[in-house]
Parts: C-alpha cells; structure tokens; sequence
C-alpha cells in the first residue's frame, strides 16, 4: 500500500542518519537505542505504542506534530482521545484494537480529533506487539495525516458530480461518451429526450445504430470514429435515427479522450438536434431562390417586352407595305402568290410577337365574358386538322358553364397552343381530352375569397415530364422540341394570358403517366356577363381629314403616314411629343392625331394630356402593342394595336367617329 510504501521510504531516511552519526555514537547506544534514535526521526508519521488496554506508552515527534499532544501530555492516556465522540460511541476504538489482536492487524481511515478539537483524516495501521516467546504485550500503532489527500479528493469527487449533475440537465445536446470501439457508456438527459432511448436500454450498444441505413452500409460511422482519432476532433451534419425510427438532422461533434501517456481511452460525444434550424435555412433558400428567379422572369419579360415592341415596329413596316403593294400592283397570280406568301410570314412573326408580349404582360388584351363551350365547339374543326388523324380529340364541356372573363383571341391561340404541345408529347398518336368545371370559391380563392374559377383542363396520355422538367416548363424559351420545331414561348404566352385574365396555368405531370394542362379562369361577373355589346357602325363614312402622325420610329411613320393617305387624308408629321405640339399650333385645323405610346421624353399619354389642355374636343388615338398604361392615364383613351393592317385603322377611326367625336363627324 502507498500509506506502508511511505513509512518504509522514513524509516530507511532515518537509518541513514543514525548510520551516518554511527561514530559518533557508537560507543554509547545499543541495539535499542539506535531504534528510538529511528523512530523520532520520522515526523511524516504518528509511530507509537499501546499496552493491552490501548494506553499510549511511547511517543514520536509525529505523533506530536500532527496530533498536538506532547509526551508528556498523553502517555498513559487511553488511545480513544483521538477519536470523534460518534466513533467513541459506536466502540470502534475498541473494535479495532480487537480487530488487530485477533486478525493480526487493523488497517483503516476515518475523521480522528487534534488536541485542538480539529479534525483530520488519518490513515491507520495498528500490529500486535508479541515477545519473541509469543507473549502478547501491547500494539503498534501507525498514524499518517490524509486531510490534504482527503480535501483533493473530495473536491474532484464534487466536481466529477457537479460535472455530472451539468451533463444530467443538459437537455438541450445529447451528451455521452463511446468506448474506443464505438460502445455507449453513459447516456445524459438530453440524449434520451433527443434519440428516445432509456440508459438502461442504450449503453453498451454500438452508436452506429443511430446512423441511418444508406450510412451504415457506406461504413460512415467507423469512418467518423477513425478521423476523430487521427484528428482528435470530428465535426459533421446529418440525417440521424431516433428509436421510434424517425429521422432528424443532427450537428455531432466526436472528440477523442486520451489518458496521461496518450493513448486512446474512448470518445466524447455531443449531437444537437438542428432539424428546425435546417428547415427554417431550407425555407430562407426558398425564398430567395423564387425572389431571384422572380427578378429573373420579371427581367427576361422586360427585355422581352423591349425586343416585341420594336418588332412590333419593324411588323408595322412590313405589314402595311405589303397592304399597300398588293393594291396598287397589277393583277398578276405569280405576283400575288409572293405577296401572299411574304405576309403569312410577316403575320407568323405578328402572332410569334404577340406571344412575346402576352409572355411579358404587355399584349393589348380585351377582357370580356367568353363563352367555353362555344369556343371550344367552334375551334373543334379546326383543333383536328392541326392535330392530325392518329390523334383522337375528347371534347366534354357542361353547356351550363358560366362564361369567363378573358380575351378571346388569345384564348383561343392559348388553347391552340396547348393542344399542338399535347400532340407532340404522343409521337406515336393518342387521345387528347378537353374538359371543363367550376370550382367553387373556397377551393379557388386565389385573388378573391368570393371568386370562382372555371378550369379548362387539356390532358394527354402522353410520355409526361419529369420534376425537373416540369418545374422549367414555363421558363421562356424552354423547350424539349427539337431545333426549329418550338419557340420555348407557347407555354409563357398561356401563363401570360391565365395572369392577365385574373386567373393561373397549373400543369400536372408525372414521367410515363401523360400531363394535364389546367387554365383557371375567373368566372365573369353578372354585370359584366349581362353588359350588351357596344354598337359599331362599319359603314360610316369619314371625310378627308387633317390628321397628325406622331412616331418616334421613322419607318413606321412613313408606313403610317402611307395608309392615312391612301384613304384620302391629309397628313402632317411629327417625330417627337414637343414637335407634335409645334405643329399642331402651326395647323389649327387638324382634326385627328394618332401617336404612338413609347417614345422618349413625352409618352402618347402625356401628349394627349398636353393637348387636352389646349384643345379638349381634339381627338387622340394611341397607336401601341402594351396593355399597361402610365399610372393616372385616361383607361377609355382610344387605342389601336400594333402592327394594325390599313383596313383596321379606317375601323377604328369610324369607331370614334360612330361614338360622336365632333371633329369626326361630317
């Protein structure tokens, strides 16, 4: 034992001081006295004698150092002194001088008592005393004073438990450590509320079942183990299994745990359930994943918009030269075949460029209540013709469908649309079914609460797109036609009209299993279902007119200015807003102005306030392809669509003229 180890180490130190002074003394002790000279050289310990009662009978300067008594002081006085009174009362004083007699020897620590009253923790052996005939004559009794050993362990004893209680009421981690082979051994509060398992029913089991079976099977657990070990520390994320089988998302940290020399004892273990925090940064990522490809639509339909609107212009030109070629070439059929031929191009790249503006929400759009089963029915002919013969069409609308409130046209060339990409997902034919239902407000409220929708639905049973796919459908451009068999715009242009309409396009697909193509469209109001349609007087006739042409484009102010001629009109020009307002102080007489919407510095808009001003009976029709007007503009101003054909600019100038316009009137 240490304790007996320590009091061997002072014996031999004081034999080496009686044998260095051996002559010196030699002379004058004997065997006997060289003994004491031994035994009150050793202060570390309390080395003293008892006779058969337990009275002290020798004393050493130990004894006194730590004990307090003198010699004097305690010889003859009975050993129990040094005991607490609850010890004393219990007879283990007694006890273990019995213990030493019978057994040979007592060996023990507990609280013994200073002269002082003070306590320390002593360390006790006591021997039997026998002469060399066997007699029994008394003990040996060796103290040594623990206290500073006993106040060391004490505190590491707290703070082990105080340590242990900090683990115990972390509920918050999972905190526990593995032996070097991956074993539980020991389990804390937090790691049962986290993971779902007692104590009693983890330690001692593998942490790998903790792991999820795609990791077990990659060895990760072992790997994770072993780069802990190599690197002292791990740190990682990852899907982790409770005992219920359900899985969270886990941040674990693994330390290594070393001893003195530094080999590996075990591992330290904390995991932090984050699956909250990971969901809520999934849900952030969302977001601003849809914020950007919001910019990015809202971009692309800006530029979108620009590239149509100059097309629009360069349309104009083309369009309205054509129209005023085939009057005044000759009869010729070779003649007419190239002019027929050049303006189904030029009216291809119109529909392409209404398709670009309606993509970008800028098409000139005339919402009214439209009638599903009479479009339907009425496109029926003409859907099977550009279908083809291996496809069969299913056409089923209820004839009590509410109309909706929509353009017509565009609706039309949306369900076109629609039809042509469900044709071409069933290269080897199929069936393509149209329906329709209303769906009550609670189901559709999506711009109101009140609000129903009707949805058109166009389902094929075709080859279905994956999610990635489906989720880029209607990206524009985005197309999986090959080269030259699809702009990527027919599905922008259809969720252009469904937003425009008040409504949304909603498509449903799964790879293998066909796509459904939904148009919710909102259900017209009854005032506006019931509003009697406005009459026009086609054949009204106009007076040649002073008419001022304003476009910023000079191209398509020619062309303008061509047809307005051609029907018998004067025409004065003008390029820019402030020049228009120059001229028009020059020519008092001027009796209509058609001006474009965008141009630079002053708007169509803008002009037509300037000039309301000046002049409010003087008419003004805005030439433009954008539906959107300034904020404040007059929403009844007069409009007509670019690029418009000489016949629709004569209409529209009769239709101001049949709504009473003074300066039209003859």
């Amino acid at each position: 034992m240490p304790h007996a180890l320590g009091l061997v180490k002072a014996l031999r130190r004081a034999r080496d001081l009686v044998l260095d002074s051996r002559d010196t003394f030699s002379a004058s002790l004997n065997d006997e006295g060289r003994y004491r000279l031994l035994i009150d050289a050793i202060d570390d310990y309390a080395i003293y004698m008892l006779d058969l009662e337990g009275r002290v009978t020798s004393w050493n300067p130990g004894a006194e150092r730590f004990k307090g008594y003198r010699a004097d002081e305690i010889i003859g006085s009975h050993f129990s002194r040094f005991y607490t009174d609850e010890d004393r009362a219990a007879g283990l004083p007694e006890e273990a001088l019995r213990l030493a007699r019978t057994e040979g020897r007592f060996e023990r620590e507990g609280w013994r008592v200073r002269k002082d009253g003070a306590r320390f923790w002593a360390h006790v052996v006591i021997d039997p005393i026998r002469t060399p005939a066997g007699d029994f004559v008394g003990y040996a009794k060796v103290t040594r004073d623990l206290s500073e050993r006993r106040a060391a362990e004490d505190a590491l004893r707290r703070s082990e438990q105080e340590f242990r209680l900090l683990v115990q009421a972390v509920t918050d981690y999972a905190i526990y450590m593995l032996s070097p082979s991956g074993r539980v051994t020991n389990w804390n509060a937090g790691a049962e509320r986290i993971k779902g398992y007692r104590p009693q029913e983890i330690i001692g089991e593998h942490f790998s079942r903790f792991y999820t079976e795609e990791d077990r099977a990659a060895g990760l657990p072992a790997q994770n183990l072993r780069r802990a070990g190599q690197d002292d520390r791990f740190e990682t994320e990852g899907w982790r299994l409770r005992k219920d089988g359900s899985r969270f998302w886990a941040h674990v940290v693994i330390d290594a745990i070393r001893n003195d020399a530094g080999e590996l004892i075990g591992f330290a273990k904390i995991t932090r359930d984050i699956t909250e925090r990971r969901e809520a940064q999934t849900a952030l990522e969302a977001a601003r994943e849809a914020l950007f490809q919001s910019q990015k639509m809202d971009a692309i339909g800006q530029l979108t918009g620009g590239i149509a609107h100059d097309f629009n212009n360069l349309l104009m030109v083309v369009i309205s030269g054509l129209d005023m070629l085939r009057k005044r070439l000759p009869p010729d059929p070779k003649i007419t075949s190239l002019l027929d031929n050049v303006m189904q191009g030029a009216e291809r790249g119109a529909a392409l460029t209404q398709q670009m503006l309606s993509f970008a929400r800028k098409q000139e759009m005339k919402l009214k209540p439209v009638a599903l089963p009479d479009l339907v029915d009425g496109m029926g002919e003409m859907l099977r013709r550009s279908l083809g013969p291996e496809f069969r069409l299913a056409i089923n609308l209820p004839a009590n469908l509410p109309p909706v409130l929509s353009d017509e046209n565009q609706l039309a060339s949306a369900l076109l649309n629609l039809a042509v990409n469900a044709r071409d997902a069933m290269p080897d034919g199929g069936e393509i079914a149209i329906s329709a239902e209303v769906i009550p407000p609670e189901a559709g409220a999506a711009s109101g609460a009140d609000e129903r929708f009707v949805v058109l639905s166009i389902s094929d049973t075709g080859e279905g797109m994956d999610e990635e796919t489906l989720a880029k459908a209607v990206e524009p451009f985005f197309t999986t036609k090959g080269i030259g068999k699809g702009t990527g715009l027919g599905l922008p242009m259809v969720h252009g009209l469904a937003a425009q309409s008040g409504g949304r396009l909603v498509l449903k697909s799964r790879k293998g299993d066909g796509t459904t193509a939904q148009l919710w469209l909102p259900v017209a109001g009854a005032e506006i279902a019931a509003a009697a349609p406005v009459a026009i007087l086609e054949d009204i006739s106009t007076p040649s007119l002073l008419i001022l042409a304003v476009d910023d484009d000079s191209l398509v102010l020619t062309s303008t200015t061509a047809m307005l001629e051609d029907l018998g009109h004067r025409v004065v020009k003008a390029g820019s807003g402030a020049e228009a307002l120059t001229v028009l102080r020059a020519n008092p007489d001027i009796a209509l102005i058609i001006t474009d919407q965008a141009m630079p510095q002053m708007t169509g808009a803008q002009l037509r306030d300037a000039i309301q001003a000046r002049r409010p009976d003087l008419p003004v029709l805005l030439a433009t392809g954008f539906v959107d007007l300034p904020a404040g503009a007059d929403p009844d101003l007069p409009r007509l669509a670019k690029p418009f054909t000489q016949a629709q600019l004569a209409q529209e100038i009769a239709r101001m003229a049949a709504r009473g316009t003074p300066a039209l009137v003859p």
